[in-house]
């Protein structure tokens, strides 16, 4: 398991760039990086189920099951992955997703000069680092956009 770390500034309150990364319609704005079908199911309350889904190239659903571990609001929020989702099933047990969970995907929110610095540590399977490398700081980029533009 590796660890991914990530921050970026953007020119709002908290509260703003919170609202912007969380809302159901926003949220798949900003996260078409991973996947340009990406949405969530659930809500981000401590301790709820949430699944995190999309599409791939051959039609078929898949995604993370996760929970979420820690919410301090316009702070701080933590989400536990717990397994996947293919094809339209839950995995929190096979051997598979047991290689890689619990994993974790941190975002602090913290006032500076007037905006956001949004810090996230996320932990990626090994394969996986190179590509989730490139990906984050464009959804970050587009986060931020997002926010700033509304």
């Amino acid at each position: 398991m590796q660890k991914i770390h990530e921050s970026i500034y953007i020119h709002a309150p908290r509260e703003k760039v919170w609202n912007t990364m969380l809302d159901k319609d926003t949220y798949s704005k900003w996260t078409k990086e991973f996947n340009a079908t990406s949405r969530f199911e659930g809500d981000w309350s401590e301790g709820s189920k949430i699944l995190f889904l999309g599409t791939d190239e051959d039609g078929e659903e898949g995604g993370m099951v996760s929970r979420i571990a820690k919410n301090r609001p316009y702070e701080y929020i933590s989400i536990e992955h717990l397994g996947m989702v293919e094809n339209g099933v839950e995995d929190t047990t096979s051997e598979k997703v047991k290689k890689w969970t619990p994993a974790f995907e941190n975002y602090s929110f913290t006032e500076k000069d007037g905006g956001t610095q949004l810090t996230i540590d996320v932990d990626v399977a090994d394969e996986y680092k190179t590509m989730f490398e490139d990906m984050w700081p464009k959804a970050l980029e587009a986060l931020k956009k997002l926010t700033e533009r509304s």
